[in-house]
């Protein structure tokens, strides 16, 4: 496809690896491109990055029409960049387009876009340990009159950052608060698309619980405020006995390309891995019991997180002595392994930059 390149009268100088954080610092330029109920998608653009102009009545700002996915490219030690399973995210990212009645892009087209996207920030892509270029597609509505109706103008756009790790803690075990008053999403709803609502409506319970010395929430579901969901920012997956359990996807949960990844590592390593519901009950048992061997979070920024302390309703949980698990750091070395290039990718995962 075409891309117009505006090139910046002046490049960015490249942070230090070690001040990233996660977020905080972005490249020099941007991919836009525009589409209309009429002509379809047009005017693909690579332009510095910068500020966007917005008309105040645009569709996102009044009725929340907005999408985004994010995923990774990474330094292989031979100096190469890869992205990891972006085709999912290519997947994902239109499943949520459906539900929130944006536009689609065609698969083929949206891999062009990433890859030339990629490759020409790929200089920004750190070599550091536990580093990477954050990749953030975003789409929204942009219909420049006040009324809720499916939109007839959108944008679509790309922004990345070099980040460190997503948790101040790193790789160590995170406090985690199950949340029973607040709840994320509902079957019928928005809970397996990725769109900004979703996250705003975690932000009081994010806050309290942040309040209280913990990074994050465990959400219930949102009818029976009984079956264990996802964490704030990650899928959540539990070692009870010799069963690895995660709670199923029932369309309130989304679907995460590193959930999704896990289950097939440890399914391929023969591993007991069980896509069910769970109830806090169940868990709150065998947190009581000991049969409760580990916990961890599972998503894109963080990549695999884990757990050393549950709390549900004041009360404490320590899991496996407070440390990383066994089986959590195995993932965590399999995964990252495979997305920086140490580890033989036999999965077919990555995607090859130039």
């Amino acid at each position: 496809m075409d891309i117009k390149f505006v090139k910046a009268d002046k490049l960015k100088e490249k942070p230090d690896p070690s001040t990233l954080g996660f977020g905080k610092l972005f490249t020099d330029y941007m991919f836009i491109m525009d589409w209309t109920k009429e002509e379809g998608w047009k005017d693909a653009r690579i332009v510095p990055f910068d500020y966007i102009p917005i008309h105040p009545a645009s569709t996102v700002l009044h009725y929340g029409s907005e999408i985004f996915e994010g995923l990774k490219a990474y330094r292989r030690a031979d100096g190469r960049v890869q992205m990891f399973r972006p085709i999912e995210n290519i997947r994902r990212m239109n499943n949520s387009a459906e539900r929130l009645c944006l536009p689609q892009i065609p698969e083929d087209m949206a891999l062009e876009i990433y890859t030339k996207f990629v490759d020409l920030e790929k200089d920004w892509t750190p070599s550091a340990e536990g580093t990477s270029l954050y990749l953030r597609p975003f789409m929204f509505g942009n219909d420049e009159s006040l009324g809720v109706h499916a939109v007839h103008n959108a944008t679509f756009m790309i922004i990345a950052s070099p980040v460190g790790s997503y948790y101040k803690e790193g790789i160590n075990p995170v406090k985690i608060m199950i949340e029973d008053e607040d709840v994320r999403a509902v079957r019928g709803g928005t809970g397996y698309a990725k769109c900004g609502g979703n996250y705003a409506a975690s932000n009081r319970a994010g806050e309290r619980a942040e309040q209280k010395g913990f990074s994050q929430v465990l959400w219930l579901d949102g009818v029976e405020r009984k079956y264990i969901e996802e964490v704030g920012a990650m899928n959540v997956m539990f070692k009870i006995g010799d069963e690895i359990v995660t709670p199923k996807l029932t369309g309130s949960i989304l679907p995460g390309i590193t959930r999704k990844s896990c289950i097939e590592v440890l399914k391929k390593e023969g591993y007991t891995v069980n896509e069910r519901l769970l109830s806090v009950d169940e868990l709150e048992k065998a947190m009581d019991d000991g049969t409760l061997v580990e916990a961890w979070g599972c998503g894109t920024a963080a990549v695999v997180s884990p757990i050393g302390e549950l709390c549900y309703k004041d009360k404490k949980f320590t899991v496996n002595g407070g440390k990383i698990g066994e089986i959590t750091q195995h993932l965590y070395d399999t995964l990252t392994g495979i997305q920086w290039g140490k580890v033989e990718d036999t999965f077919g995962w990555t995607y090859m930059i130039g």
